[in-house]
């Protein structure tokens, strides 16, 4: 049985965000403010390490209030019915990363680019790492399917989804 190690997920130095391009001119900004991530792997390559994600979708927040109530609704995420979003690995080369993607009750394969970005010690002793992760889903494909059209025939609001994950890891 070989050796594994758990890293948690640094929230205060982490960061989760999504952006949607907006009457296709300018891109809205969310983030998710409330999540929790974890990592086991073998080594310090991180190589195959099974990663594990999750965000509550109450804590969505485009920092416009109506908004953020439209996006909790059942239009996109239902937050009362389906309150979380989860994401769990299959396998990292250490570059790209192949995981299943679920939201509302939709579970998905997504890849992700990752930069792995290395390892340090803080001040106070504790080993960290970081990654930088970004991917792009079709918001469809998870029933985030509401949408409107401008008088011009533009769309209101893109199907194409980029995700941003900053993330730091403590070494349990």
């Amino acid at each position: 049985m070989e050796n594994k190690t758990n890293w948690s997920v640094d929230t205060a130095h982490s960061e989760i965000e999504f952006k949607v391009k907006h009457m296709m001119i300018s891109t809205v900004t969310g983030s998710f403010s409330d999540f929790d991530a974890s990592i086991e792997a073998a080594d310090d390559s991180f190589k195959n390490a099974k990663f594990r994600f999750s965000a509550k979708i109450d804590s969505i927040s485009t920092k416009n209030k109506d908004r953020d109530t439209h996006l909790k609704s059942d239009d996109f995420f239902n937050a009362e019915k389906f309150p979380k979003l989860t994401f769990e690995s299959k396998s990292f080369d250490g570059e790209k990363m192949v995981g299943d993607m679920t939201i509302r009750d939709v579970t998905k394969e997504i890849t992700l680019d990752v930069d792995f970005n290395g390892i340090a010690v803080d001040p106070y002793g504790q080993t960290k790492a970081g990654f930088e992760a970004t991917g792009t889903i079709n918001r469809k494909d998870f029933n985030l399917n509401w949408n409107a059209v401008t008088e011009a025939g533009s769309i209101v609001v893109s199907d194409k989804v980029r995700l941003i994950a900053n993330l730091q890891f403590i070494k349990q």
